[in-house]
């Protein structure tokens, strides 16, 4: 894809210290120069029927796409009065100014690029383009800014919530391209980012169907057994059906001494100490802790008052993204926060590992969605998880289903794994493509012009939802929502 790009011929030094030498005839100048204001956004009113206006959240910003989807939009109601340059056009770029956390800081900036009359929330503001600027080249280059956390020095934070200085983070500077290199740099990284979504899309699918294939080995065996033959019996619920003669239908209160979870408050963070999971670090087949925070020695002193995890537990999100669970094998300390439930497993009617897949098959899973309350701040009350009903067998056979399962799903699981590590260099790699590009390092203006003409590709599901995962855009587990409508 870079083959053959060289660096631009002449350059010079920007004397912007992270920018560095950008080339000759690029013009450095503030960020705001780009753009014609910055319009706080308005939440408006309940919808009336007259003055309703669909109305773009946080929520609706797609990070792969760098694009608003406005597939469910919001409509609020919102007077003429307060419509007065809020109301969005194609080509606006939309900058988060309130909201954010560690792990996702305020501060990205997204393009509009539909067709609706609609306005943006006040945790938004308009940024209408100025004339001489392409809109999708600066959507490109401010994604290279807030990957690079540019954005991060303009940040006040406030008590639970981010506010971007927005004034402050317009006035960086940075190296603009004429308008009609502004264009070729767009035609060239629309072509990568096709080719790489592309291929992830390929490997997403890969990854569905061994998901899939590994589930229907996992709900056979947690549901009938090993034995074809078994005698079955009804197990008195209805959407449970028939299970195993000898097996015992029970609710998950029966073979757990507690269920516990963690801080129902945000500790201060470190760079480094001990773990924090919530829930996005826990997935079905696998621990995801490359971002997950640390807490201080006191702090998991007092956090352990209340719950201390351990080996043989098993880990079950109950808020943001629920119904998952994993039996704990990490082998050295760390704490969970309020989304996740530690179990305590009676060991001696249940293995934790059996627990872990009986609770993560489609029964158990839909009952935890039916357990689910909230519309905003979701939550799997822990009386409530509780009464999740599943059939259970004896500990030697749950030891024979444990053996089995894994020698049928091993190479599943391996091949997912590598799946995942491919897509996650294309990411990589596209993040870098961008910074080097919309930077001057890279000189593509001749690699665009040779491109072929190519249709833009009707979207498929986010990266995340094709996964059936939220790897990246699963905001809700790690953060204390705010409301769109609150003071920004």
């Amino acid at each position: 894809m870079i083959d053959g790009l060289k660096p631009y011929p002449a350059m010079k030094d920007s004397g912007v210290p992270w920018l560095g030498r950008v080339p000759e005839h690029w013009e450095v100048r503030r960020l705001g120069a780009s753009i014609d204001g910055c319009i706080n956004g308005v939440w408006g009113d309940e919808p009336n029927g007259v003055d309703d206006l669909p109305c773009v959240r946080v929520a609706d910003f797609d990070r792969t796409r760098l694009r608003v989807r406005l597939k469910r939009p919001t409509l609020r109601a919102v007077p003429a009065s307060d419509r007065l340059r809020r109301l969005l056009k194609t080509g606006d770029l939309l900058l988060e100014k309130s909201g954010g956390g560690d792990l996702q800081p305020v501060g990205v900036v997204m393009l509009y690029d539909h067709p609706a009359t609609a306005v943006c929330s006040n945790f938004v503001a308009r940024m209408p383009v100025a004339r001489g600027f392409d809109p999708a080249y600066l959507t490109y280059l401010h994604s290279y800014l807030y990957a690079i956390r540019l954005n991060v020095r303009s940040i006040k934070q406030t008590t639970g919530i981010q506010n971007l200085d927005s004034s402050l983070y317009l006035s960086e500077a940075v190296a603009f391209p004429p308008h009609h290199e502004q264009a070729a740099i767009v035609r060239f990284l629309d072509h990568a980012d096709r080719r790489i979504r592309r291929y992830i899309r390929v490997k997403q699918k890969l990854i569905k169907l061994m998901v899939e294939q590994k589930q229907a080995i996992i709900h056979r065996a947690v549901t009938r057994g090993l034995d074809a033959n078994v005698r079955l019996k009804p197990s008195g619920v209805e959407w449970l059906g028939d299970v195993p003669e000898h097996w015992e239908v029970l609710t998950l209160r029966r073979v757990i001494t507690r269920a516990v979870d963690g801080p129902h408050h945000s500790p201060r963070y470190l760079d480094s100490g001990i773990p924090f999971l919530s829930a996005r670090n826990i997935k079905a087949d696998r621990w995801s802790l490359s971002d997950a925070k640390y807490i201080s020695e006191a702090d998991y002193a007092e956090f352990s008052k209340r719950v201390v995890p351990e080996l043989g537990d098993v880990l079950y999100t109950k808020g943001g993204t629920t119904g998952v669970a994993r039996a704990v094998d990490l082998h050295f300390r760390f704490q969970v926060w309020v989304h996740v439930a530690v179990l305590k497993v009676k060991r001696n009617r249940l293995l934790p590992e059996y627990l872990a897949l009986v609770l993560n098959s489609p029964r158990c899973y839909e009952q935890a969605q039916l357990f689910t309350r909230g519309a905003t701040n979701q939550d799997l009350g822990l009386g409530r998880m509780k009464g999740i009903v599943f059939a259970l067998p004896p500990l030697s056979e749950q030891e024979e289903l444990l053996r089995t399962i894994e020698e049928r799903t091993g190479g599943l699981n391996d091949a997912a794994e590598k799946a995942r590590r491919e897509i996650e260099l294309l990411r990589e790699y596209r993040v870098r493509l961008i910074a080097d590009v919309v930077t001057g390092k890279l000189d593509v203006r001749e690699a665009a012009a040779r491109l072929p003409q190519e249709a833009e590709e009707l979207e498929p599901l986010d990266e995340a939802e094709a996964l059936g995962e939220a790897d990246d855009e699963s905001a809700a587990d790690d953060l204390d929502p705010a409301p769109e409508e609150a003071e920004a």
